[in-house]
Order: structure tokens, then sequence, then C-alpha cells
């Protein structure tokens, strides 16, 4: 799933090609890319009816901004805004094919095709695998007329730390759900909780409202340090690299049965009805491996 890190990776990448755009030869161009065409290659993907798809087509793109997770271009006041879920990933398009985009033929969701900043055009198509669609496109007049924006928590490295200690203190459930929580902290997901957890050198199982300071504190500098890193690797690559680079960043996120490469012992796993936590017992746990979700506690 993309997370916070990648998806502002989109976005800089976006903005860098249909709003501050320059030519080939480095030459700054006046004004956005327009839209010259969108279509659908799913029509479950779209979540609103009005202002209708169309709307957008001749549309100056003049901003593309993230909220949390979700994606929003600003064309000419009707924005397009998009949340990538789970297998959902945006694909550059340096030439759109001229073929048209046929419903239910392939994992294209949507096509946007623009003017380019040289001859033959440009634009972006929306993909997603697997079975289980969750990529979800809207048409608004504001981005707060989408219900899961509108009620995104604050950002995560907008916190203060007395703001996030707060935050932690009114919550008596897990520390792990509270991270991923998008209406208490926006843009943390499943990979960057683990990582997050493993830099602090807590469990995911340990109650939030619990924490004492030290951890609070610890868990907030590795929050900023995780995050802030992730970025970095982020920054400056291409759309189509930044899946491998997220993995490559990765100390126990996906690692199940490595070395924790801090201090050696096997990454272990603890499996959900549709996700997984991975996790360093040395670092997090006191060596103590973690039962199944369902059945245990916090391991003291």
């Amino acid at each position: 799933m993309p997370e916070m890190p990648q998806v502002q990776a989109l976005v800089d990448f976006l903005d860098a090609r249909l709003v501050h755009r320059v030519t080939p030869e480095g030459e700054q161009l006046d004004g956005g890319a327009h839209v010259t065409g969108v279509s659908l290659g799913s029509f479950a993907v779209l979540k609103t009816a009005v202002p209708p798809l169309d709307a957008l087509a001749g549309a100056e793109i003049t901003g593309v901004a993230r909220f949390g997770k979700y994606i929003d271009l600003d064309c000419d006041g009707v924005h397009l805004v998009f949340h990538l879920a789970r297998a959902g990933w945006l694909r550059w398009l340096a030439h759109p094919p001229a073929r048209p985009l046929r419903p239910g033929k392939s994992p294209v969701a949507l096509r946007l095709e623009v003017d380019g900043a040289s001859d033959g055009g440009a634009g972006f198509e929306l993909t997603e695998a697997g079975t289980k669609k969750a990529l979800a496109v809207y048409v608004v007049d504001d981005p707060a007329d989408v219900h899961g924006l509108a009620t995104l928590g604050p950002e995560a490295l907008t916190l203060s730390e007395a703001d996030f200690a707060g935050l932690l203190a009114g919550h008596r459930g897990q520390i792990k759900g509270l991270l991923r929580d998008q209406s208490t902290i926006a843009g943390i997901g499943n990979a960057y909780s683990d990582e997050i957890l493993h830099a602090a050198k807590l469990s995911p199982f340990a109650i939030a409202a619990k924490l004492p300071d030290e951890e609070v504190e610890r868990l907030y500098t590795a929050m900023h340090t995780t995050l802030d890193a992730a970025i970095a690797a982020s920054a400056g690559k291409p759309a189509a690299e930044l899946k491998d680079s997220k993995r490559s960043s990765m100390a126990v996120h996906g690692r199940t049965g490595e070395a924790c490469p801090v201090c050696g012992d096997t990454v272990r796993e603890v499996s959900f009805a549709d996700s997984s936590l991975q996790y360093c017992p040395t670092c997090q746990t006191g060596g103590k491996p973690l039962a199944d979700r369902r059945t245990s506690k916090f391991l003291k």
C-alpha cells in the first residue's frame, strides 16, 4: 500500500509534470497542463456523480496536493481526488496510447491525458492489481466533499510532541492501531507503523495510553526520523521506482524470517484476516514472540 512518503513523492512527481513544467530544453512553461481527455477503465472506481467526469475536459491543472494518502489535482477549481488504497498505483504516460481505454479489459481504472511539454501529449493511468478493488476516484468542487479526506486527523509530521502525547493519552487501544488510524494521525499505514515501532523499540501490542513519558518521546522521535528518511529516499524518484524504493528501505516490514538489521534476531510476523505485522522480538518485546493477535495481549 502506498503510504505518505510515496504519496508525497507522487505529488512532487506530478507537480513537476503537470503544473511547474519545463520543456525538454529546460525552459519553464507558463501555466499548467490542460486536460485533453479522461476515461474510465472501471466504472466502479468513480465514487461521485456531480460534477461529471467530463467536467475536467479542457481544464488547466493549477495545483497538486496531498491530504493524508489522498492526492488532489486542482483542475480550474474542479478537483480530481484519488486514493490508491492497498493495490493501486499511478503509471506515468510519456506518450498516451492511441487505442481507447476499454472498461474491464485491463488493470487500468482511469486514464487522464494532457497536452505535453513537448509534442505528443502526456498523462497518467491509475491501475489496481488483485481481485479486491478499493481504489477510489472523486470529482468534486471541494476536496472536503470527500468524506474520507474530510475526516482525516492531523498530518503525522505537523503534530507537536505535546499534541502527540495527548492523542496517545486519550487512546486505550494498541499503539499499532493508533498509528494506522487515519482519523487520528493521517498518512501512516501498515508498513511505516511497523518501521516506526521497531525504531522506537516498542511492541505493536503496547497500550497507547499506558506508555510512560520516555516511551512517548521515543515514539515521537521515531515517527519523525522514520518518515523523514522515507521522504528523503523517495524524493526525486520517478513513479515507476517508488515501490522498490519503499521495499528496500524497510528494516522489519515484509521481512519475516530475515535477520533484524539492528540485533540479528529473526523478524517475526503476526497475521490477521487481511493483513499482517512484522516485528523483532529482541528489539521490541523483550525477546518474547507475540502470539496470535486474536488471543494475546502485550507480552511483558
